[in-house]
């Protein structure tokens, strides 16, 4: 019996399609995380800044599953 060693395909998109998740995170959190910052007088400062921590740990978040979803495309045998 041969192993198939090559690269899941439909794996590693689920992974680059996470990871382009990520970077959409990473950008918005810390902008939100500025923009309440600069802003404590605002009404809305409390709200913001909650949005922003989650969208900051979202990216975290994000940025773990999908490096984890392409190391299991590479690495991950077929049964």
């Amino acid at each position: 019996m041969e192993e198939d060693n090559s690269t899941d395909r439909d794996i590693l998109a689920k992974g680059l399609k996470r990871l382009l998740i990520c970077l959409a995170f990473m950008f918005s959190g810390p902008t939100l995380l500025h923009l309440a910052l600069d802003n404590s007088e605002k009404p809305l400062y409390i709200p913001l800044l909650i949005t922003a921590f989650i969208l900051c740990i979202a990216a975290v978040v994000f940025l773990f599953l999908g490096i984890n979803t392409i190391l299991d495309s590479i690495f991950k045998k077929k049964k």
